[in-house]
């Protein structure tokens, strides 16, 4: 994911730290090796959010959740009901739009997954994953979360929590067959904040289009191309400072889109927004929680 400026646990990727203005303690960390060449940090989450819904964007990234509080709530698309998830849940990189219900008291641990980093912990095709979130039961088997979740329940504080976290991924940790070609070549994506030719990183690679398509799907869930877009758009915005004056013909000239009016499309369609919108949401969220771990990328669903 973007190195500089993360995306998070439902929103909270732009800080460290802990706590904000709304009693939510956040407590994050980034994981030993090898784990940091496939995770971009684990985190710690409690508190009272400062909103009960979230819009989150499409971002480049992965999402592990291990839930400790009562049940949250997904929906991963506006034509897919809502599903609750106990346990925790497990979101491969998406290509569209989803909303994250919280309940009034949310507890959690997880990791910020970098693109290419999910697939070593899965038992199954990412692309699986991909705008179908799963619960973690499903992915690691109901007896492994639960004494997991045991374990974590009766830790000794943050930090301990993190540590044993770390230590489940460490032991589920596997060979993934393609994940070399695929990391080297969402690094060049991430690396270029997506302004890359696809054809050309299947030369680099010394691949067919067709081969490396199919691996990124496998071991992302998208394809290059989609995950270029992703990331360029999410380096785009998270460049934009709320606060100041924003000429949106100088953004995404400088962002490499062909004019803004393509800007503009890709916006609505990584938001459901116009730029303008999009803007007005997120001074609210300045304005009704300043200094808010979850604000920054994630966006007021209520």
């Amino acid at each position: 994911m973007l190195a500089a400026a993360r995306l998070d646990h439902p929103g909270a990727r732009c800080r460290r730290g802990v706590g904000d203005a709304v009693g939510v303690e956040y407590v994050s960390r980034v994981p030993r090796p090898p784990l940091d060449g496939l995770i971009d940090d684990l985190y710690y989450l409690e508190g009272t959010p400062p909103y009960a819904r979230l819009t989150l964007p499409p971002a480049p990234a992965a999402l592990l959740i291990v839930n400790l509080g009562a049940p949250f709530r997904i929906r991963a698309g506006t034509d897919i009901e809502t599903a609750e998830y106990a346990d925790g849940c497990v979101v491969a990189t998406p290509t569209r739009a989803w909303e994250f219900g919280y309940p009034l008291w949310t507890k959690s641990v997880g990791a910020h997954v970098k693109p290419w980093g999910l697939a070593p912990f899965l038992p199954m095709p990412a692309a699986e994953l991909c705008d179908r979130p799963v619960t973690i039961e499903q992915v690691w088997g109901r007896p492994a979360v639960a004494e997991l979740r045991d374990r974590l329940a009766t830790a000794d504080g943050p930090h301990e929590m993190l540590t044993l976290l770390e230590e489940e991924l460490m032991r589920r940790l596997r060979e993934t067959a393609g994940l070399g070609l695929v990391r080297d070549m969402s690094s060049v994506i991430v690396a270029n904040s997506g302004a890359v030719a696809i054809g050309d990183l299947s030369v680099a690679a010394g691949v067919s289009s067709t081969h490396l398509a199919r691996r990124f799907k496998e071991l992302i869930g998208v394809t290059p191309k989609r995950l270029a877009r992703s990331q360029r758009f999410a380096a785009t915005v998270l460049a934009i400072d709320p606060a100041e004056p924003i000429d949106w013909g100088d953004v995404a000239a400088g962002a490499g889109y062909f004019d803004q009016a393509h800007f503009g499309h890709e916006f609505r369609e990584f938001t459901g927004l116009t730029p303008t919108q999009y803007i007005e949401v997120r001074r609210r969220f300045l304005r009704e929680h300043p200094g808010s771990v979850l604000d920054g990328w994630s966006l007021p669903a209520d």
